[in-house]
Protein backbone atom coordinates (compact mmCIF):
# COMPACT_ATOMS: atom_id res chain seq x y z
CA UNK A 1 0.00 0.00 0.00
CA UNK A 2 1.40 3.39 -1.08
CA UNK A 3 1.04 6.00 1.67
CA UNK A 4 0.80 9.74 1.03
CA UNK A 5 0.91 12.51 3.63
CA UNK A 6 0.06 16.20 3.36
CA UNK A 7 -0.35 19.09 5.81
CA UNK A 8 -2.19 22.37 6.09
CA UNK A 9 -4.20 24.75 8.23
CA UNK A 10 -7.30 24.26 6.03
CA UNK A 11 -8.82 27.44 7.44
CA UNK A 12 -11.93 28.81 5.69
CA UNK A 13 -12.07 25.62 3.63
CA UNK A 14 -12.25 26.39 -0.10
CA UNK A 15 -11.83 24.87 -3.55
CA UNK A 16 -8.06 25.08 -3.36
CA UNK A 17 -7.97 22.93 -0.24
CA UNK A 18 -10.36 20.43 -1.77
CA UNK A 19 -8.27 20.10 -4.92
CA UNK A 20 -5.00 19.71 -3.01
CA UNK A 21 -6.50 16.81 -1.05
CA UNK A 22 -7.93 15.28 -4.21
CA UNK A 23 -4.56 15.47 -5.99
CA UNK A 24 -2.71 14.13 -2.96
CA UNK A 25 -5.09 11.18 -2.68
CA UNK A 26 -4.49 10.36 -6.35
CA UNK A 27 -0.76 9.88 -5.66
CA UNK A 28 -1.29 6.70 -3.65
CA UNK A 29 -3.63 4.32 -1.87
CA UNK A 30 -3.81 5.82 1.63
CA UNK A 31 -3.86 9.53 2.50
CA UNK A 32 -2.80 10.95 5.87
CA UNK A 33 -3.71 14.59 6.44
CA UNK A 34 -2.02 16.67 9.11
CA UNK A 35 -4.07 19.64 10.36
CA UNK A 36 -2.04 22.26 12.22
CA UNK A 37 -3.06 23.75 15.54
CA UNK A 38 -3.58 27.50 15.80
CA UNK A 39 -0.71 27.76 18.29
CA UNK A 40 1.70 26.04 15.92
CA UNK A 41 0.54 28.18 13.00
CA UNK A 42 1.21 31.34 14.99
CA UNK A 43 4.64 30.08 16.08
CA UNK A 44 5.67 29.61 12.45
CA UNK A 45 4.23 32.95 11.41
CA UNK A 46 0.78 32.15 10.02
CA UNK A 47 -1.73 34.68 11.32
CA UNK A 48 -5.45 35.33 11.42
CA UNK A 49 -6.66 31.71 11.75
CA UNK A 50 -10.46 31.94 12.01
CA UNK A 51 -11.90 28.41 12.18
CA UNK A 52 -11.38 26.24 15.26
CA UNK A 53 -9.22 23.12 15.02
CA UNK A 54 -12.33 20.94 15.30
CA UNK A 55 -14.01 22.77 12.41
CA UNK A 56 -10.93 22.44 10.23
CA UNK A 57 -10.59 18.72 10.94
CA UNK A 58 -14.29 18.23 10.24
CA UNK A 59 -14.02 19.99 6.87
CA UNK A 60 -11.11 17.76 5.84
CA UNK A 61 -13.08 14.69 6.91
CA UNK A 62 -16.13 15.76 4.88
CA UNK A 63 -14.16 15.62 1.63
CA UNK A 64 -13.87 11.85 1.94
CA UNK A 65 -10.25 11.91 0.74
CA UNK A 66 -8.50 11.48 4.09
CA UNK A 67 -8.00 7.94 5.33
CA UNK A 68 -6.39 9.25 8.52
CA UNK A 69 -6.30 12.72 10.09
CA UNK A 70 -3.60 13.73 12.55
CA UNK A 71 -2.79 16.99 14.35
CA UNK A 72 0.47 18.83 13.74
CA UNK A 73 1.61 20.89 16.72
CA UNK A 74 5.41 21.24 16.72
CA UNK A 75 8.50 21.90 14.64
CA UNK A 76 10.08 18.76 13.21
CA UNK A 77 6.87 16.73 13.29
CA UNK A 78 6.79 16.25 9.51
CA UNK A 79 10.03 14.25 9.58
CA UNK A 80 8.77 12.27 12.56
CA UNK A 81 5.44 11.47 10.89
CA UNK A 82 7.00 10.41 7.59
CA UNK A 83 9.06 7.83 9.46
CA UNK A 84 6.39 6.88 11.99
CA UNK A 85 3.71 6.12 9.38
CA UNK A 86 6.13 4.68 6.77
CA UNK A 87 5.13 7.35 4.24
CA UNK A 88 6.08 6.95 0.56
CA UNK A 89 5.08 10.41 -0.73
CA UNK A 90 5.04 13.82 0.94
CA UNK A 91 2.70 16.17 -0.96
CA UNK A 92 2.28 19.92 -0.47
CA UNK A 93 1.03 22.91 -2.46
CA UNK A 94 3.30 24.48 -5.08
CA UNK A 95 3.38 27.76 -3.17
CA UNK A 96 5.87 25.93 -0.92
CA UNK A 97 8.08 24.92 -3.85
CA UNK A 98 11.54 23.70 -2.77
CA UNK A 99 10.79 24.32 0.92
CA UNK A 100 10.72 20.62 1.89
CA UNK A 101 13.63 19.15 -0.03
CA UNK A 102 15.06 17.82 3.25
CA UNK A 103 12.30 15.21 3.28
CA UNK A 104 13.69 13.54 0.14
CA UNK A 105 16.01 11.60 2.42
CA UNK A 106 12.92 9.72 3.65
CA UNK A 107 10.35 9.71 0.83
CA UNK A 108 9.34 11.25 -2.49
CA UNK A 109 8.35 14.93 -2.36
CA UNK A 110 5.67 16.23 -4.72
CA UNK A 111 4.62 19.89 -5.07
CA UNK A 112 0.98 20.06 -6.16
CA UNK A 113 -0.24 22.79 -8.48
CA UNK A 114 -2.44 25.27 -6.69
CA UNK A 115 -5.98 26.13 -7.75
CA UNK A 116 -6.41 29.57 -9.26
CA UNK A 117 -9.41 31.86 -8.85
CA UNK A 118 -10.16 30.75 -5.30
CA UNK A 119 -12.76 33.24 -4.11
CA UNK A 120 -15.28 31.60 -1.80
CA UNK A 121 -15.79 28.89 0.75
CA UNK A 122 -16.92 25.52 -0.48
CA UNK A 123 -18.42 23.18 2.07
CA UNK A 124 -20.78 25.52 3.90
CA UNK A 125 -22.06 29.07 4.18
CA UNK A 126 -19.44 31.26 5.85
CA UNK A 127 -19.40 34.85 7.03
CA UNK A 128 -15.69 35.23 6.27
CA UNK A 129 -15.01 34.61 2.54
CA UNK A 130 -11.52 34.59 1.08
CA UNK A 131 -10.35 38.17 0.49
CA UNK A 132 -8.94 38.61 -3.02
CA UNK A 133 -6.21 41.23 -2.80
CA UNK A 134 -4.87 43.08 -5.82
CA UNK A 135 -1.50 44.84 -5.85
CA UNK A 136 -0.98 48.20 -7.52
CA UNK A 137 2.68 48.42 -8.46
CA UNK A 138 5.45 45.89 -9.00
CA UNK A 139 8.43 47.42 -7.18
CA UNK A 140 10.50 46.37 -4.18
CA UNK A 141 7.79 46.44 -1.54
CA UNK A 142 5.27 44.68 -3.80
CA UNK A 143 7.74 41.82 -4.24
CA UNK A 144 7.86 41.45 -0.46
CA UNK A 145 4.10 41.61 -0.02
CA UNK A 146 3.13 38.45 -1.92
CA UNK A 147 5.21 35.93 0.08
CA UNK A 148 4.09 37.63 3.31
CA UNK A 149 0.39 37.44 2.42
CA UNK A 150 0.48 33.65 2.17
CA UNK A 151 1.01 33.59 5.94
CA UNK A 152 -2.32 35.36 6.55
CA UNK A 153 -5.30 33.06 6.58
CA UNK A 154 -8.36 34.18 4.62
CA UNK A 155 -6.44 36.17 2.00
CA UNK A 156 -5.08 35.46 -1.45
CA UNK A 157 -3.08 37.78 -3.69
CA UNK A 158 -5.12 37.50 -6.85
CA UNK A 159 -4.22 40.32 -9.25
CA UNK A 160 -1.59 42.89 -10.14
CA UNK A 161 -1.92 46.22 -11.93
CA UNK A 162 0.80 48.26 -13.57
CA UNK A 163 0.32 50.83 -16.36
CA UNK A 164 3.29 49.11 -18.01
CA UNK A 165 1.85 45.73 -18.96
CA UNK A 166 5.25 44.04 -19.36
CA UNK A 167 6.02 44.74 -15.71
CA UNK A 168 2.63 43.40 -14.67
CA UNK A 169 3.14 40.20 -16.67
CA UNK A 170 6.59 39.56 -15.23
CA UNK A 171 5.27 40.07 -11.70
CA UNK A 172 2.27 37.80 -12.27
CA UNK A 173 4.48 35.08 -13.77
CA UNK A 174 6.91 35.30 -10.86
CA UNK A 175 4.18 34.85 -8.25
CA UNK A 176 1.68 32.82 -10.29
CA UNK A 177 -1.12 35.38 -9.99
CA UNK A 178 -4.48 34.97 -11.68
CA UNK A 179 -4.80 38.43 -13.24
CA UNK A 180 -2.27 40.92 -14.60
CA UNK A 181 -3.45 44.02 -16.39
CA UNK A 182 -2.80 47.63 -17.36
CA UNK A 183 -6.56 48.31 -17.30
CA UNK A 184 -7.43 49.74 -13.88
CA UNK A 185 -11.17 49.08 -14.18
CA UNK A 186 -10.52 45.43 -15.05
CA UNK A 187 -8.14 45.20 -12.11
CA UNK A 188 -10.64 46.60 -9.63
CA UNK A 189 -13.38 44.31 -10.90
CA UNK A 190 -11.21 41.28 -10.09
CA UNK A 191 -10.55 42.01 -6.39
CA UNK A 192 -12.13 42.73 -3.01
CA UNK A 193 -9.26 44.83 -1.64
CA UNK A 194 -6.17 46.56 -2.96
CA UNK A 195 -2.65 47.14 -1.73
CA UNK A 196 -1.22 50.39 -3.09
CA UNK A 197 2.52 49.93 -3.61
CA UNK A 198 3.07 52.38 -6.45
CA UNK A 199 5.29 55.54 -6.42
CA UNK A 200 4.47 57.96 -3.59
CA UNK A 201 2.82 60.65 -5.71
CA UNK A 202 0.21 58.17 -7.05
CA UNK A 203 -1.02 56.90 -3.68
CA UNK A 204 -3.83 59.42 -3.24
CA UNK A 205 -5.35 58.93 -6.70
CA UNK A 206 -5.22 55.14 -6.66
CA UNK A 207 -6.63 55.00 -3.13
CA UNK A 208 -9.47 57.37 -3.94
CA UNK A 209 -10.42 55.50 -7.12
CA UNK A 210 -10.38 52.14 -5.34
CA UNK A 211 -12.59 53.44 -2.54
CA UNK A 212 -15.01 54.91 -5.07
CA UNK A 213 -15.31 51.37 -6.45
CA UNK A 214 -16.09 50.06 -2.95
CA UNK A 215 -12.75 48.33 -2.45
CA UNK A 216 -10.92 48.12 0.86
CA UNK A 217 -7.50 49.77 0.71
CA UNK A 218 -4.16 49.16 2.39
CA UNK A 219 -1.92 51.97 1.16
CA UNK A 220 1.83 52.16 1.60
CA UNK A 221 3.21 55.14 3.44
CA UNK A 222 2.99 58.03 2.92
CA UNK A 223 -0.67 57.72 1.93
CA UNK A 224 -0.90 61.42 1.09
CA UNK A 225 1.29 64.49 1.35
CA UNK A 226 -1.38 66.85 2.66
CA UNK A 227 -3.88 66.87 5.48
CA UNK A 228 -6.95 67.71 3.37
CA UNK A 229 -6.41 64.70 1.11
CA UNK A 230 -6.04 62.35 4.07
CA UNK A 231 -9.25 63.69 5.62
CA UNK A 232 -11.01 63.29 2.27
CA UNK A 233 -9.95 59.67 1.87
CA UNK A 234 -11.05 58.62 5.35
CA UNK A 235 -14.40 60.38 4.88
CA UNK A 236 -14.85 58.53 1.60
CA UNK A 237 -13.97 55.20 3.24
CA UNK A 238 -16.62 55.78 5.91
CA UNK A 239 -19.19 56.71 3.26
CA UNK A 240 -18.47 53.54 1.28
CA UNK A 241 -18.25 51.29 4.34
CA UNK A 242 -14.68 50.31 3.43
CA UNK A 243 -11.55 49.73 5.47
CA UNK A 244 -8.71 52.19 4.80
CA UNK A 245 -5.32 51.58 6.40
CA UNK A 246 -1.94 53.22 5.94
CA UNK A 247 0.81 50.63 5.68
CA UNK A 248 3.51 51.69 8.11
CA UNK A 249 4.49 48.14 9.02
CA UNK A 250 6.15 49.01 12.34
CA UNK A 251 2.80 50.24 13.69
CA UNK A 252 1.32 46.76 13.45
CA UNK A 253 4.25 44.67 14.70
CA UNK A 254 4.08 42.93 18.10
CA UNK A 255 7.36 44.29 19.47
CA UNK A 256 6.57 47.94 18.77
CA UNK A 257 3.13 47.62 20.35
CA UNK A 258 4.69 45.96 23.37
CA UNK A 259 7.11 48.90 23.64
CA UNK A 260 4.21 51.37 23.51
CA UNK A 261 2.41 49.36 26.18
CA UNK A 262 5.41 49.47 28.51
CA UNK A 263 5.75 53.23 28.03
CA UNK A 264 2.06 53.86 28.65
CA UNK A 265 2.10 51.65 31.74
CA UNK A 266 4.09 54.36 33.51
CA UNK A 267 7.25 52.26 33.85
CA UNK A 268 9.46 55.24 32.95
CA UNK A 269 7.18 57.92 34.35
CA UNK A 270 6.01 60.91 32.34
CA UNK A 271 7.36 61.07 28.78
CA UNK A 272 9.49 64.13 28.13
CA UNK A 273 11.43 63.29 24.99
CA UNK A 274 11.23 60.90 22.02
CA UNK A 275 14.11 60.55 19.57
CA UNK A 276 13.86 58.25 16.54
CA UNK A 277 16.39 57.75 13.75
CA UNK A 278 16.15 55.84 10.46
CA UNK A 279 18.86 56.35 7.84
CA UNK A 280 20.14 54.32 4.92
CA UNK A 281 22.81 54.97 2.31
CA UNK A 282 20.86 54.78 -0.94
CA UNK A 283 22.19 54.10 -4.44
CA UNK A 284 22.24 57.22 -6.61
CA UNK A 285 19.97 55.86 -9.36
CA UNK A 286 17.03 54.95 -7.12
CA UNK A 287 13.81 56.97 -6.92
CA UNK A 288 14.61 58.28 -3.45
CA UNK A 289 17.66 60.06 -4.87
CA UNK A 290 16.33 61.19 -8.25
CA UNK A 291 12.76 62.36 -7.61
CA UNK A 292 13.22 66.07 -6.94
CA UNK A 293 9.59 66.51 -5.81
CA UNK A 294 8.82 63.43 -3.70
CA UNK A 295 12.24 61.87 -3.10
CA UNK A 296 14.59 62.33 -0.16
CA UNK A 297 15.09 61.10 3.35
CA UNK A 298 12.05 62.52 5.09
CA UNK A 299 9.44 61.40 2.57
CA UNK A 300 11.04 57.95 2.44
CA UNK A 301 11.73 57.21 6.12
CA UNK A 302 10.04 60.05 8.00
CA UNK A 303 6.84 58.04 8.41
CA UNK A 304 8.75 55.55 10.54
CA UNK A 305 10.47 58.13 12.72
CA UNK A 306 7.28 60.14 13.16
CA UNK A 307 5.37 57.04 14.27
CA UNK A 308 6.63 56.79 17.89
CA UNK A 309 6.51 60.57 18.21
CA UNK A 310 2.83 60.76 17.24
CA UNK A 311 1.88 57.65 19.23
CA UNK A 312 3.62 58.81 22.42
CA UNK A 313 3.66 62.62 22.27
CA UNK A 314 0.58 63.20 20.12
CA UNK A 315 -0.06 65.61 17.26
CA UNK A 316 -0.71 68.70 19.38
CA UNK A 317 2.80 70.15 19.20
CA UNK A 318 3.51 73.86 19.65
CA UNK A 319 6.01 74.08 16.83
CA UNK A 320 8.02 71.98 14.41
CA UNK A 321 11.27 72.85 12.66
CA UNK A 322 12.90 71.07 9.73
CA UNK A 323 16.64 71.23 9.09
CA UNK A 324 18.04 69.40 6.06
CA UNK A 325 21.27 68.57 4.28
CA UNK A 326 20.38 68.71 0.59
CA UNK A 327 21.63 67.21 -2.64
CA UNK A 328 22.18 69.32 -5.76
CA UNK A 329 18.75 68.36 -7.13
CA UNK A 330 17.05 69.69 -3.98
CA UNK A 331 16.12 66.43 -2.25
CA UNK A 332 17.06 66.10 1.40
CA UNK A 333 19.89 63.70 2.07
CA UNK A 334 19.29 64.04 5.80
CA UNK A 335 16.57 65.80 7.79
CA UNK A 336 16.02 66.58 11.44
CA UNK A 337 12.43 67.38 12.38
CA UNK A 338 12.39 68.98 15.84
CA UNK A 339 9.11 69.18 17.78
CA UNK A 340 8.30 71.28 20.83
CA UNK A 341 5.40 70.21 23.05
CA UNK A 342 3.99 71.82 26.20
CA UNK A 343 5.79 69.28 28.37
CA UNK A 344 8.50 67.81 26.20
CA UNK A 345 10.33 67.48 22.94
CA UNK A 346 10.76 65.06 20.07
CA UNK A 347 13.31 64.59 17.31
CA UNK A 348 12.93 62.70 14.03
CA UNK A 349 16.11 61.96 12.08
CA UNK A 350 15.86 60.41 8.62
CA UNK A 351 18.22 60.18 5.69
CA UNK A 352 19.09 58.55 2.38
CA UNK A 353 22.60 59.98 2.02
CA UNK A 354 23.85 60.30 5.61
CA UNK A 355 24.33 57.37 7.97
CA UNK A 356 23.60 57.59 11.69
CA UNK A 357 22.80 55.21 14.56
CA UNK A 358 19.25 53.97 13.95
CA UNK A 359 17.89 53.83 17.47
CA UNK A 360 14.76 54.85 19.33
CA UNK A 361 15.03 56.51 22.74
CA UNK A 362 12.02 57.36 24.89
CA UNK A 363 13.01 59.47 27.90
CA UNK A 364 10.84 59.74 31.00
CA UNK A 365 10.90 61.06 34.53
CA UNK A 366 11.70 57.64 36.02
CA UNK A 367 13.88 56.08 33.33
CA UNK A 368 14.19 55.60 29.60
CA UNK A 369 13.63 53.01 26.88
CA UNK A 370 16.29 52.12 24.34
CA UNK A 371 15.45 50.16 21.20
CA UNK A 372 18.62 49.66 19.23
CA UNK A 373 18.93 49.63 15.44
CA UNK A 374 16.90 48.51 13.61
CA UNK A 375 14.29 49.69 16.12
CA UNK A 376 11.58 49.79 13.41
CA UNK A 377 11.66 45.98 13.43
CA UNK A 378 11.46 46.09 17.26
CA UNK A 379 12.80 42.65 18.04
CA UNK A 380 13.96 43.81 21.47
CA UNK A 381 14.25 46.83 23.74
CA UNK A 382 15.46 47.71 27.22
CA UNK A 383 14.04 49.77 30.07
CA UNK A 384 16.85 51.52 31.93
CA UNK A 385 16.77 53.42 35.21
CA UNK A 386 18.90 55.71 37.34
CA UNK A 387 20.26 52.58 38.98
CA UNK A 388 22.55 51.30 36.21
CA UNK A 389 22.32 47.80 37.60
CA UNK A 390 18.59 47.66 37.00
CA UNK A 391 17.66 46.90 33.38
CA UNK A 392 14.43 45.30 32.20
CA UNK A 393 14.87 43.51 28.88
CA UNK A 394 12.09 42.64 26.46
CA UNK A 395 12.24 40.52 23.31
CA UNK A 396 9.67 39.39 20.79
CA UNK A 397 9.52 37.70 17.40
CA UNK A 398 9.57 39.67 14.16
CA UNK A 399 8.74 37.32 11.32
CA UNK A 400 9.66 37.69 7.67
CA UNK A 401 9.51 41.23 6.32
CA UNK A 402 6.94 42.20 8.96
CA UNK A 403 4.23 42.91 6.38
CA UNK A 404 2.16 39.92 7.50
CA UNK A 405 1.16 41.79 10.66
CA UNK A 406 -0.45 44.69 8.81
CA UNK A 407 -2.05 42.30 6.30
CA UNK A 408 -3.48 40.30 9.20
CA UNK A 409 -4.98 43.41 10.81
CA UNK A 410 -6.32 44.53 7.43
CA UNK A 411 -8.08 41.18 6.89
CA UNK A 412 -9.30 41.12 10.49
CA UNK A 413 -11.00 44.50 10.13
CA UNK A 414 -12.45 43.68 6.70
CA UNK A 415 -14.08 40.71 8.45
CA UNK A 416 -15.97 43.17 10.65
CA UNK A 417 -13.92 42.59 13.79
CA UNK A 418 -12.96 45.36 16.19
CA UNK A 419 -10.03 45.82 18.51
CA UNK A 420 -7.03 46.38 16.24
CA UNK A 421 -7.70 49.82 14.78
CA UNK A 422 -5.89 51.52 17.66
CA UNK A 423 -2.48 50.52 16.31
CA UNK A 424 -2.54 53.24 13.67
CA UNK A 425 -5.68 55.36 13.70
CA UNK A 426 -7.28 57.74 11.26
CA UNK A 427 -6.11 60.59 13.47
CA UNK A 428 -2.54 59.27 13.41
CA UNK A 429 -2.59 59.07 9.61
CA UNK A 430 -3.99 62.59 9.23
CA UNK A 431 -1.37 63.95 11.63
CA UNK A 432 1.35 62.25 9.58
CA UNK A 433 0.03 63.82 6.38
CA UNK A 434 -0.09 67.24 8.04
CA UNK A 435 3.59 67.04 9.03
CA UNK A 436 4.58 65.84 5.55
CA UNK A 437 2.71 68.79 4.07
CA UNK A 438 4.57 71.24 6.29
CA UNK A 439 7.90 69.69 5.36
CA UNK A 440 7.31 69.80 1.60
CA UNK A 441 6.03 73.37 1.81
CA UNK A 442 9.21 74.46 3.61
CA UNK A 443 11.42 72.56 1.15
CA UNK A 444 9.67 74.25 -1.78
CA UNK A 445 10.00 77.72 -0.23
CA UNK A 446 13.65 77.16 0.59
CA UNK A 447 14.33 75.85 -2.90
CA UNK A 448 12.77 78.92 -4.52
CA UNK A 449 14.75 81.23 -2.25
CA UNK A 450 18.00 79.47 -3.07
CA UNK A 451 17.32 79.54 -6.82
CA UNK A 452 16.59 83.26 -6.64
CA UNK A 453 19.90 84.17 -5.12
Amino acid sequence: MKKVITYGSFDLFHEGHYNILKRAKALGDYLIVGVTTEQYDESRGKLNIIDSLDERIDNVRKTGFADQIIVEDHVGQKVEDVQKYHVDVFAIGSDWLNQFENLRDYCDVVYLERTKNVSSTMLREKQNPIIRIGIIGTGRIANRFVPEAKYVSGTIVHSVYNPHIDSARKFADKFDLDVCTDDFEEFLDSVDAVYVASPHETHYTYTKTALEHNKHVLCEKPMTFCRAEAEELFALAREKGCILMEGIKTAYCPGFNQLLGVVKSGAIGQIRDVEACFTRLTAEGLREMTDAVYGGGFTEFGSYTLLPIIKLMGADFKEVRFDSVKAENGIDLYTKASFVYDKGFALSKSGVGVKSEGQLIVAGTKGYILAESPWWLTRSFEVRYEDAGKIDKYATRYLGYGLRYEISDFAYMIGGHEGRGYKFTEEDSIAMADIMERFLAQRTRTGKQESGR
